[in-house]
């Protein structure tokens, strides 16, 4: 799937492993108990690697890292019904869902640069995080992306070993 579906807003997904291969996750500020990995918009004219990159900055601070995969295809998922009106109203939209081109990426720094006030350019988005083996990342998730997750990680399982 080279151009994502139809009704849904391009994004990019972001897993980012450190030197003992356990996965960054970040609890949300907006949704009490939800972790997930990193994510974000791809801007108009801007490629998914540059999105994913700035969005890895923006959200955490990490500029220490180097990209060792992306999922050729597109990934989706639908919002449930509560976060699709929440959402469209914030973005003046009418997406049905996103859909995702996933990175995995190798953290190089040292866990001080983590910063979850990202770069200061956009409003902060998490409130902890933690690194996490795999099953910890999908059992932390909210529930419409955990089949995405478990997609993603078994795609990069190779490096996650």
């Amino acid at each position: 799937m080279e151009a994502p579906p139809e009704g849904y807003r391009r994004n990019v997904g972001i897993c980012i492993i450190n030197p003992s291969k356990k996965i960054f996750a970040a609890s949300r500020l907006d949704i009490p108990d939800s972790w997930q990995m990193p994510q974000g918009g791809i801007d108009e004219n801007e490629n998914p690697r540059d999105a994913a990159i700035r969005e890895l900055r923006e959200e955490t601070g990490i500029t220490s890292a180097e990209v060792l995969a992306e999922l050729p295809y597109w990934l989706t998922y639908d919002f449930p019904p509560k976060v699709q009106e929440k959402l469209n109203r914030q973005w003046g939209s009418d997406w049905k869902g996103q859909a995702q081109k996933w990175f995995l990426f190798k953290f190089t720094g040292k866990d001080d640069e983590i910063n979850l006030l990202g770069d200061g350019t956009e409003k902060a988005e998490f409130g902890a995080w933690s690194w996490m083996s795999p099953e910890q990342v999908v059992d932390h998730a909210v529930d419409f992306k955990k089949p995405v997750y478990r997609e993603v990680l078994t795609a990069f399982s190779p490096h996650l070993q």
